[in-house]
Order: structure tokens, then C-alpha cells, then sequence
């Protein structure tokens, strides 16, 4: 079957008698003129001068003799005729003005291109709404009402002032175009223009089509299929307008296809759930390939282009990727975002004056890839930042701690104004250049262009007077500016967008995004003319653009002998999920279409656990650690994942110090512990009394904030967050003084024996060749009523049912008994430090202070429900000897380091 191009082609050689090198060939996009160039060079038998092939955007600036405004320009010129157009105290900001400056453009645009009259419209407009204007007179409607009195105004000044820099917007190009068609006319007599591959005009492009039509040098070709355009369906709507209504057209079209309805075609329509499946599936398809040469993998949502450049099979050799990768996707684009936040953020927590930054904005730039490429100094300034808990970092403590150029540049001068930002910007990328290459020089490159643009307007115009409008600016500008891939556009994979499509033909399709409000689009359009003005008036709605859509997908199936159409299953808050319309329609039309589900495969490889052999150099660390001491905490830990305790211990690897900006669990603890211990020490060896623990409820609200400002450094306690964790805690030694209170009232002897109590003891193993300290630090060591208690206290939720064990072997096996592990092994250290200890019962157990209604919670032996509290010198006995058995594990070199899967965190 040969490609609509190759017949343009073909018939054009043959029926058109003006030499080649004097026709025009005129297409919808850029692309197609790549191809058709290429058809042309196929077919001509003999040396040639190639005639002039144009894309139609193109062909009608050349028409109407005005180059095209850049999109940012055009903000910066219109803000100028607002300002001149509107009184002086109802002018807005740059910032305000652009957020609907761009839509007011979009209408000019499409009241341009359909030569509607504009005066006629925008007092229309203005009509309708001083006819709504019964609402209350409030300065909001008072401007609401005034902006339409005024839009016409807006139109025509722009119109003209753009026209003065023989410059326009499309629309304007387009209707200057209609009205100097007759002079383009009058000068291309000896020449021959073809229209090819068109289907939706706008009505200056009807005008000129005709016109060249009527002048009898032109000739126009259609890509339609006998399929939609005999129907009444939406797909031919445009094709079937014309053929009744041109008269130049004679009632016939070139040409009229009947491809769609053949049974060779292949189509499947594929159901992925989420778009990683689409694209993956996509890949797959693409993997069962051997040639690609006449292959199109269209994105009809072009924003998935780098999730589907991961997701192609490694067997493509060649790619030519139509569509450009936004900025905003480039890593580079990160880089820029976190100097605007670090400058916003300033500006917003009043750190101006200061010259100080908030911690995360520095953190964010500089561990940034961009960053570390240039700069070495990211870890010392994280962990000086960690180590020193400073929320907020001052210029000066940046420049003592390192040498950073970047830093140096950006930050340690106080910045002055917007000028200032763009143009240290702009000299570090004029700085660091040289350090990158290939891509991500391109990249850089890219954004260095953006912000010179930026700074050439201000200089011009000086209307971004601030940073929060920079940024804005910037954000629009890396969402719809691209970087164009280049590639061999006639070979391999052709990865295109929907538009890119017109005109083309390939034998192989694979198109994803399927579904509603994708393809077609949504309904939703940002106008300030209304639905029903706009069909009134004759401008197009969504309704025509569906029609457009529905064009595009059956006329890049028609001639194709393989279809894939992908779309996806699942459904979210937005919508998405729900299938195109266009594959509902051809499950009717063809009903041998074949239909499937496809989803990810999962598969659950079994993870190896982790295993660490006791190496000669293991031990060797082993056996100092013996010495250094094992503490409850190391014992804790290798409970829960030997893996860990080996990190730990023996690696020696610490977690990285991280700025406490909300106080953390267990700096509120050492707070706590802190307090407990300067409120108690007066009183070692004496006896509480009622006095003395009133002396202490009096006292414990300034030591808590004097703790708090010790272990919190730079940190702020009077607001928040951290305001509530602050009277948590001094609820907490509150209510815990209010309990030792009660106990003394009713008449309990309590006596104060030693407070963080430091105990160690050497213990042979049988089977390890050296000693293993044992070591603790016991928070409370007091005698009540005679009986000798071991407290330890724990800020967090601890419950009786966490010390209640009466089998010892049972701790090696789970977490749970841990603290019961814990206090056992403070009692036995306690034994064994203290001559006396035998003398009066002894029980330990833990303060929880998230459970104080409960009390001091003891280590319970009894079985069932029975309670059974005392430490004897049996029970330590037992409790040593299933201790032991976990000590062996640790140092025994036979056995080695084994990851835990049920570990707890």
C-alpha cells in the first residue's frame, strides 16, 4: 500500500506542469516536510532543484510578511499597552496581571485566526455583562465589570502596537495573511502551490486555501477515508463542510481512501492498569520487533515521554524523538527550584536582615547532583549543620565553615533585588561550564538562555520587580519550553507525539493513553468568552476540537497494518481510568478487534538473608568490644537484628546527625532524665518527705527549660510544635512528683539510694576465651518500705505485661522481652557491685511515664495471673546462665552474624 505522500507525489509529477523548482509544497507541520522530501528525492528520476516545501505556520508569516512574537516577549508587550490603557490606581502588578494576561491572549489568538470582528464580539461581551450586573457594587465586581468595559480596548492597542514592530502573535499573523493574500498573489503568477494532508482550518486559513484555489495555480490534496467521511460521524466533519461549501472544490476530493475497513488490518486494544504498565507494555511490544524503520510509538500524553524513554528494549538502535523534553523533566530545573526557595523562604520567615537561610533550602542545594558535581564541601556543611541542630544558617557560618565558589556567589553577598539574582545565576553558569559536557552541557546551556531572556526583558521593560514573580514566571516558562532531541528523522523508532502523526503513514502503530479527557481532551477550556457566545460568534469549542481529535486517530490508523491502542484501567479522583470514547466506537464498528488486559508481573524472589562470617579481624573487634563493655542497648539490638548490632559494634557506622527542628522522642527523654537527676541528687542517702518533693515541683518547670536549652541546642520551644512537647514534659515530671506525693503521704518510706548509677561487671563465658564486661547506668536506685527497688525509666509506653516473664530462654528469641532483659541485668549488676545487696528483697522494673496511672510496673515471675516480683539470688542465677547463651552467639567465632527477618525496625 503505498503512503499518502508517495500518491501526492506521484500525481504531482505527473498532472502539474510548472517546473519543480517553481512549486510550493505546503503541509501541516515541520515533520511532514521531512517526509515528503523524502518521497520526492525517491520518485525523481533525474537531477532536480528541489521546490520549496513549508510547514503552513511557516508559509503564512511568509504571506503576510510579520515574524512571530516569542510567547514570554509577548507578556512583557501586552503588560505595556495595559498599563497604557488602564487607569492609573486600577493598574495591577506584573505578577496579578500575568495570571490572566495569558488567557486574554488565548482568545485574541483564536478571535484572530477565525476572523472574528473583534469590536463587535468585545461589545458583545461587555453587553452580556453589564446586563449581569445586579450583584452587590463591590470593589471586586467594580473591577470584574471594568476589565470587559475595557478588553476591547486591550485588543486593538496590542494589535497595533505589534503590528508598529511588524511582530504578532499567530492570530494576528493569520489575519494580516488574509488581507495581504491578493498582493501575495499578484507576485507568484509562474508559480504552483500544493496544499497537502489538511483537515480543520481555521477561517483565515479557508479564506487563503480558496483563494489560491480560485487564482487556478493551486491544487489541494485530502487524506480522508471513504469510512468516516461518508458518515455522519464527527471524524469527517470538517472534509464533508467543505466539500458542500467550497465552491472551488466542484464537489469532488482528492482523494477519497476506503483502507480503514480492511480485514488485513490487525488492531488490539490493550487495558494496563496505571501508566508505568501502559508504557512498559508498550516496550514489550517493541521487543518482539526486528525492524522499527516503519514503526510510530505515539504518547498521546506527551508529559510521559522520559518514563517511556526508560522503558524501551535495548534492541533499538535508532530513535527519532519528535517531541522536545521539557524543562521542567531536566535535573537541571531541581537546581534552579531549591535557589528560589532558599531566596523565598528568606524573604517569608524574616530572615532578610539576618543574611541567615533556613536549613532545608541549604540542605536541598547543596546535596543536589548539580551541586556535588562542582562543589566537594556537601558533607561537611550537613553534618556541621546536623552536629550544631542550627535551623537557621548564617551566611558567615557558611563562609568560616568552607570554600565554596557556588555558595559564595549565591548566597554570602546579601542579595539586591531580582537583577542581582538573575545575574549571579547567570555567572555561575558562565563559572562552571566548562566543568560539564555532551547532555547535561546542553542542558545547562538551555536554562542559560532562560535567564538571559529573563534579564534582556527586565532590562527592557523592568517589570519583574520581585522574586516571588521571577519565580512564578520561571515555573510557567520550564513547563511549556522544550529542548528539541536531534536524530536521523527517516530512520529507526519514530517516538511522536499525537500532532507529529498528520500527514504520515506507518505500518506498524502502538498509541497509549486512551482514555477520556486524554484523547480526546477534556472539555475544560480557559476563556473569558463564553460557551455560547463562542458558537454564536463561530470561534471553535470543544466540540470541534473532539472532531479534531477523532480526525487524527482514524486517519493515523487508516493505512496501518498493525495497531496497538493502550489505554489505562485505573480509575482516580480526577477521572482518568474511563476508556476513549474513539475505542468504544471501533469495538462497534469492528467487532473482530481483539481485546485484552495486561498488568505487571510480580514475582517474589526469596531475599537471602544476610550472613556475616567471624573473620580473624571480626574477632579481634569482638574481643575489644568485650572489653569495652556490652551495655543493655547492644543487647537490645542484636535481639533485634544481629545484622545490626555488626553495623553498630564492630563497623562502628552511626546514624547521620540531622537538625531537630521538632524536638525528638528521645531528646525529650534525656530532658526528662536530665531533670529527674538535678532534682534528686540534693537528696541521695535521705529520706523524701512532703517538703522536699514540693521543693521540687517548684523548681522542676526552670530545669526542664534549662535542660531543654542544653540538650536542644539553637533550638526553639516557645511556639509549635516543640511548645507542646515542652508541657508534655513538665506534665509528665508534674504528674510523676504528684505520684512519689501521694506515696509519701500515705505513709511509704522512700529512700534515695543512687540516681544514674554507673554498674559494670566482668563475666566468664565457658567457651569464650576472655572476659565480657557487662555494662549499665541505672536512672534510680531507692529503697521503700525496706524493699530495694532497681527503676528505669522509659518516656515512651511500657506496659505490665512487657515484664512479666518467668522463662529466661524466651529472651533470645523475641524483642518483646527486652526490657524485662534490661532491668534483669541492671538487678544482676547491682548484686554484684553492692556487699549488702542480699539483705532486703529487691525488685526492679521501669517508670513509663506514658503510663503513669500504673505506677512503678516490676519484673513479674508468677505464672497466670499470679504475681511474683522478688529478684532472687535463683533467679539471677537462671537469668545469667540464658544470657550467657546470647553472649556465646555474639563472641563465639563459630557463629556467625545472621540478619533477623522479623526484626522490629
Amino acid at each position: 500500500m503505498k503512503s499518502f505522500l508517495s500518491r501526492v507525489i506521484s500525481d504531482v509529477l505527473q498532472k502539474v506542469e510548472t517546473p519543480l523548482e517553481h512549486q510550493i509544497f505546503v503541509l501541516p507541520s515541520q515533520r511532514a516536510c521531512v517526509f515528503l522530501k523524502h518521497e520526492l528525492k525517491a520518485q525523481l528520476n533525474k537531477a532536480s532543484f528541489l521546490p520549496k516545501i513549508i510547514s503552513i505556520e511557516s508559509y503564512i508569516q511568509e504571506i503576510a510578511d510579520i515574524s512571530q512574537i516569542d510567547q514570554v516577549q509577548l507578556i512583557f508587550e501586552f503588560y505595556s499597552v495595559y498599563k497604557k490603557c488602564t487607569p492609573e490606581e486600577a493598574v495591577e502588578s506584573f505578577d496579578q496581571f500575568y495570571k490572566w494576561a495569558t488567557v486574554v491572549l488565548q482568545d485574541f489568538n483564536e478571535v484572530d485566526r477565525h476572523l472574528i470582528d473583534a469590536k463587535d464580539l468585545f461589545t458583545y461581551l461587555r453587553d452580556i455583562n453589564r446586563l449581569n450586573n445586579w450583584t452587590p457594587n463591590t470593589e471586586i465586581t467594580k473591577n470584574y465589570f471594568s476589565f470587559f468595559e475595557r478588553l476591547n480596548t486591550y485588543y486593538f492597542e496590542l494589535y497595533q502596537h505589534l503590528l508598529e514592530q511588524k511582530k504578532g502573535y499567530q492570530g494576528l499573523i493569520y489575519r494580516e495573511a488574509e488581507n495581504n493574500i491578493q498582493h501575495y498573489l499578484n507576485n507568484i503568477e509562474n508559480k504552483h502551490v500544493t496544499l497537502v494532508g489538511f483537515n480543520a482550518l481555521n477561517k483565515a486559513e479557508e479564506h487563503i486555501f480558496q483563494e489560491l484555489l480560485q487564482n487556478g495555480n493551486a491544487s489541494i490534496y485530502w487524506d480522508v477515508d471513504k469510512s468516516y467521511l461518508e458518515k455522519s460521524n464527527t471524524t469527517g466533519t470538517f472534509v464533508r463542510k467543505y466539500k458542500s461549501e467550497w465552491s472551488v472544490l466542484k464537489n469532488t476530493i482528492n482523494w477519497v481512501d476506503d483502507h480503514f475497513s480492511s480485514s488485513e488490518q490487525e488492531i488490539q486494544i490493550i487495558g494496563a492498569a496505571k501508566n508505568v504498565s501502559q508504557l512498559k507494555y508498550a516496550g514489550e511490544i517493541l521487543s518482539k520487533q526486528d525492524k522499527f524503520n516503519n514503526t510510530a510509538l505515539v504518547l498521546a500524553d506527551e508529559s510521559l515521554l522520559p518514563l517511556m524513554l526508560n522503558s524501551l528494549p535495548n534492541g533499538i538502535d535508532k530513535i527519532n524523538i519528535t517531541m522536545g523534553l521539557s524543562l521542567r523533566d531536566m535535573p537541571l530545573s531541581n537546581f534552579f527550584e531549591s535557589i528560589f526557595n532558599l531566596f523565598l523562604n528568606q524573604e517569608k520567615l524574616g530572615l532578610v536582615k539576618k543574611n541567615a537561610f533556613y536549613y532545608k533550602d541549604i540542605l536541598n542545594l547543596i546535596n543536589n547532583p548539580f551541586y556535588k558535581t562542582i562543589e566537594k564541601e556537601s558533607e561537611e556543611i550537613s553534618q556541621f549543620i546536623g552536629k550544631n541542630n542550627l535551623i537557621f544558617v548564617s551566611t558567615q557560618e557558611i563562609s568560616e565553615l568552607c570554600n565554596s565558589k557556588t555558595l559564595d556567589l549565591l548566597l554570602i553577598q546579601k542579595l539586591n533585588g531580582v537583577h542581582d539574582l538573575i545575574q549571579r545565576i547567570l555567572d555561575g553558569i558562565h563559572q562552571f561550564k566548562d566543568e560539564f559536557s555532551g547532555i547535561e552541557k546542553e542542558y545547562l546551556m538551555r536554562f542559560y538562555a532562560v535567564f538571559q531572556q529573563f534579564l534582556n526583558l527586565n532590562n527592557k521593560f523592568n517589570y519583574i520587580k520581585d522574586l516571588k514573580t521571577l519565580h512564578h514566571f520561571f515555573n510557567q516558562l520550564v513547563r511549556n519550553e522544550k529542548m528539541a532531541f536531534q536524530g536521523e528523522p527517516l530512520e529507526g523508532l519514530q517516538l511522536m507525539g499525537m500532532l507529529e502523526t498528520r500527514v504520515i503513514d506507518f505500518e506498524t502503530v502502538i498509541l497509549t493513553s486512551m482514555n477520556e479527557g486524554i484523547l480526546p481532551a477534556s472539555k475544560q477550556e480557559n476563556s473569558f468568552i463564553p460557551f455560547d457566545v463562542k458558537k454564536h460568534v463561530g470561534l471553535p469549542t470543544y466540540q470541534e476540537k473532539d472532531a479534531i481529535f477523532s480526525y487524527h486517530f482514524y486517519r493515523l490508523l487508516q493505512r496501518a497494518k498493525k495497531v496497538f491502542l493502550l489505554y489505562n484501567t485505573e480509575k482516580d479522583a480526577y477521572g482518568t481510568g474511563e476508556k476513549s470514547r474513539f475505542l468504544t466506537q471501533l469495538e462497534i464498528n469492528r467487532p473482530e478487534i481483539k481485546q485484552a488486559l495486561v498488568g505487571a508481573k510480580v514475582s517474589m524472589a526469596p531475599k537471602e538473608l544476610l550472613e556475616i562470617p567471624k573473620s580473624k579481624e571480626l574477632q579481634i573487634e569482638l574481643q575489644q568490644l568485650a572489653a569495652k563493655g556490652i551495655s543493655p542497648s547492644a543487647l537490645t539490638s542484636y535481639i533485634n537484628n544481629p545484622i545490626d548490632f555488626y553495623y553498630q559494634k564492630i563497623l562502628k557506622i552511626r546514624e547521620v546527625e540531622e537538625v531537630e527542628e521538632t524536638v525528638a522522642v528521645n531528646t525529650m527523654g534525656t530532658v526528662i532524665h536530665e531533670t529527674l537527676e538535678e532534682l534528686y541528687t540534693p537528696y541521695i542517702n535521705s529520706i523524701l518527705t512532703e517538703g522536699v518533693i514540693k521543693k521540687m515541683k517548684s523548681i522542676s518547670e526552670n530545669l526542664v527549660i534549662s535542660n531543654f536549652n542544653k540538650v536542644y541546642v539553637n533550638g526553639n520551644i516557645a511556639t509549635g510544635k516543640n511548645k507542646l512537647i515542652f508541657e508534655v514534659s513538665k506534665k509528665y515530671l508534674d504528674r510523676f512528683l504528684n505520684m512519689e506525693l501521694a506515696d509519701v503521704k500515705a505513709g511509704k518510706e522512700i529512700k534515695i539510694i543512687a540516681l544514674e548509677q554507673k554498674l559494670s561487671y566482668n563475666l566468664k563465658v565457658d567457651g569464650i576465651d576472655f572476659p565480657i564486661k557487662l555494662g549499665g547506668i541505672v536512672d534510680r536506685i531507692d529503697e521503700v518500705d525496706g524493699v530495694l527497688r532497681i527503676l528505669d525509666y522509659k518516656t515512651g509506653m511500657v506496659k505490665a505485661a512487657d515484664l512479666k516473664l518467668n522463662d529466661f530462654s524466651k529472651m533470645k528469641l523475641d524483642y518483646k522481652y527486652t526490657k524485662a532483659m534490661q532491668v534483669m541485668l541492671y538487678a544482676f549488676l547491682y548484686k554484684m557491685n553492692s556487699e549488702d545487696s542480699g539483705s532486703s528483697m529487691m525488685e526492679a522494673g521501669i517508670i513509663s511515664f506514658k503510663n503513669l496511672n500504673n505506677g512503678f510496673l516490676k519484673m513479674n515471675f508468677g505464672e497466670g495471673r499470679s504475681k511474683d516480683n522478688e529478684i532472687t539470688s535463683e533467679r539471677l542465677e537462671n537469668y545469667i546462665e540464658d544470657l550467657k547463651q546470647i553472649l556465646i552467639e555474639i563472641f563465639d567465632a563459630s557463629i556467625p552474624f545472621k540478619e533477623n527477618p522479623d526484626k522490629k525496625f
